[in-house]
């Protein structure tokens, strides 16, 4: 049996750069990685979406849902909360069968009444502000040297999932409230290695709100 520690740590690509391995090779997830994954998400809408996704995700790996998100984008309405809630059930019927998305009516209609909490939370305090104020505000700086390093969850991660419930959300357990949390830079979970971890960490700062 071969030693695979060597491909837990930030690896060289042919471009020079070293990256964190869970991507592999793949044009598509390489792209994600380097331009997506750990940068600090401000938008409300935006992260409606990623929390939605993550929570389709569950049981899959994220790569499938990646290949389908344009696919969710369009069956969704963009992800337009006040479009979502509106849903009635023959568009649950259309969306079940869309092979595009993750047939999965639970989650489907799951979407929907989640589309409702985010309202109340986007009406009463902005959604961006409720999710970042668990972290006060600025992103969380890891220092992970391999992937062994890496939680699949957290005493963070379980206290917003609790919260995240309690409000009516579902599919999100700690887990996949810690894949949110990477994946919108919440916490910064690039290997130190890895070229993308000193430039997350450079987008700490939060775009000043507009006027």
């Amino acid at each position: 049996m071969t030693d695979e520690k060597p491909l837990r740590i930030a690896i060289t690509h042919d471009d020079g750069h070293k990256r964190c391995p869970w991507p592999g090779v793949d044009p598509l997830y390489v792209s994600y990685h380097d331009t997506e994954w750990g940068v600090p998400e401000w938008d409300s809408r935006a992260l409606f979406e990623k929390l939605i996704l993550d929570g389709f995700q569950a049981g899959l790996s994220w790569i499938t849902i990646l290949r389908k998100r344009e696919a969710f984008r369009k069956a969704f309405d963009g992800f337009d909360p006040a479009k979502i809630v509106r849903y009635k059930p023959a568009k649950v019927e259309k969306l079940m069968q869309d092979a595009g998305i993750v047939r999965n009516r639970s989650k489907i209609e799951s979407t929907i009444v989640s589309a409702g909490v985010w309202l109340d939370i986007e009406a009463k305090q902005g959604f961006s502000d409720y999710l970042w104020n668990f972290v006060d505000g600025r992103p969380l700086q890891g220092q992970l040297r391999h992937l062994g390093e890496m939680r699949a969850e957290t005493e963070l991660s379980k206290k917003i999932s609790k919260d995240l419930k309690a409000r009516g959300f579902n599919f999100c357990g700690p887990t996949i409230v810690y894949a949110l949390m990477q994946a919108v830079g919440m916490v910064n979970d690039h290997l130190v290695d890895c070229h993308r971890h000193e430039v997350c960490a450079g987008l700490a700062e939060r775009p000043q709100a507009r006027p």
